[in-house]
């Protein structure tokens, strides 16, 4: 009896693939580590880490002048519109069109519900945190809503890493596949940096958005590697299939 236990464990352990297990491992760790930073944020544990950054990033002379070349700033700008609602609710919608016109009409449902579902999570944490926007240097661009977490940092990763996640499940290719996650973890990353150099957000508050984030893109990628079919038919295969018949 003392040994069925054992191998029933250890059963029920091998059916679950590795990266299946990294996976849980990674969004355990993320929420211990999310909530670790929550609890510094509100006892003001982190203000002077978010201060020094801010500040770094502007002239000494002149608060409302960033460093950097003058282009720089309307390049931050235009990356940073990349996370806004407007832009993220156009792609979702284009990338759900795709995918319901290539016959995947499982995985446009779930990008959409998925991508929803986060912004719904992202709007959540704003107002349980409450945290009122950095007033360390000047607004680059307007802003009225609370601070932590970044809603850019964590929405732009919900979308494009779940995005990423569900439409590099589609392809054939281990390189196209990489090259998808690839451009959604860069988007995710350059628009949460954005945030931070045009002063709208604290760093932290951008950190804890990506980790908010990629928590949700993670649980998504886990439930979609579930219920959902991994890649799209061989068109190649069906074709000799018909030439068969």
């Amino acid at each position: 009896m003392t040994e069925v236990q054992p191998r029933g464990f250890l059963a029920r352990l091998t059916a679950y693939e590795p990266l299946t297990l990294i996976t849980l491992a990674s969004i355990a760790g993320g929420l211990f580590v999310l909530q670790r930073l929550t609890s510094e944020v509100l006892e003001g544990e982190t203000f002077r880490f978010d201060e020094a950054i801010l500040l770094a990033l502007r002239q000494p002379g002149d608060l409302a002048v960033p460093i950097g070349p003058a282009w720089l700033t309307h390049a931050v700008s235009d990356i940073t519109s990349l996370g806004g609602i407007t832009v993220l609710t156009l792609l979702t919608a284009l990338i759900a069109v795709y995918l319901l016109l290539d016959r995947r009409w499982q995985i446009a449902i779930f990008v959409v519900s998925s991508v929803l579902s986060g912004w719904l999570a992202s709007t959540l944490l704003k107002i349980l945190v409450a945290r009122p926007r950095p007033d360390i240097v000047p607004h680059l661009v307007e802003v009225s809503d609370l601070s932590f977490p970044s809603g850019h940092a964590m929405v732009s990763a919900v979308t494009y890493l779940t995005l990423g996640a569900l439409v590099a499940r589609t392809q054939r290719y281990s390189s196209t596949r990489i090259f998808v996650m690839g451009a959604g973890v860069f988007l995710a990353v350059i628009i949460g940096l954005s945030r931070i150099y045009l002063g709208v957000h604290y760093p932290t508050d951008v950190f804890a958005g990506w980790c908010a984030g990629a928590l949700w893109a993670l649980g998504c990628w886990l439930i979609s590697k579930r219920f959902i079919p991994s890649r799209a038919p061989d068109v190649s295969a069906e074709a000799g299939n018909d030439e068969k018949k």
